[in-house]
């Protein structure tokens, strides 16, 4: 990954914090798995949530068949903490920022998958629900803990900041890169 082409497409975006790191430090658990099966009312409801993501042991081997990642955050401001719907309502602005951010890595000639925030809603009724394929597979990123990783705990290994105090939020994206092809002409 060229660093210097990074930081400099990356300084246009409002950005908090970001790593590039080695998929061999991602660990993987089940009891996020757990978590999502036994307390998330999107388990078995989208593309982008267990089980529809796969099985543990697939997304670690998807993970590991990249060979780095970057883990990046931006920060949201709200009046309430414990307003969900103006709390979510700042996830759009982030994954506007996470497809760009990828579309970047694709034109440098990497190959790249998208672990994102919470889980998709771009559809109001997920195809998952009718035994459909994805109606945005370009679109629809898994979120992180779909494929077992706390976040929380990734951002402090890496010394990232993950609470900021008052009312602000920091989302939070995971994009997977391998060295691709590249395009036609470069």
């Amino acid at each position: 990954m060229d660093t210097e082409r990074l930081d400099e497409f990356i300084a246009a975006y409002p950005i908090y914090e970001y790593r590039i790191i080695d998929t061999r430090e991602i660990q993987v658990y089940e009891r996020v798995r757990t978590i999502c099966r036994i307390e998330c009312p999107r388990y078995n409801s989208t593309w982008a949530c267990p089980p529809a993501a796969g099985t543990l042991p697939e997304c670690e081997k998807r993970i590991r068949s990249y060979k780095e990642a970057l883990i990046f955050s931006t920060v949201a401001e709200v009046s309430d903490l414990m307003n969900m719907e103006e709390m979510l309502s700042t996830r759009r602005a982030h994954e506007e920022i996470s497809n760009a951010v990828g579309e970047f890595l694709k034109e440098q000639g990497m190959e790249i998958f998208i672990l994102s925030t919470e889980s998709c809603d771009i559809c109001q009724r997920c195809a998952w629900l009718d035994n459909q394929p994805c109606r945005h597979p370009e679109y629809m990123h898994p979120c992180i803990e779909s494929h077992g990783v706390v976040a929380s705990e990734l951002a402090e290994k890496e010394e990232m900041e993950y609470q900021l105090g008052g009312n602000t939020i920091l989302w939070f994206s995971l994009i997977l890169c391998r060295k691709g092809n590249m395009p036609d002409g470069k």
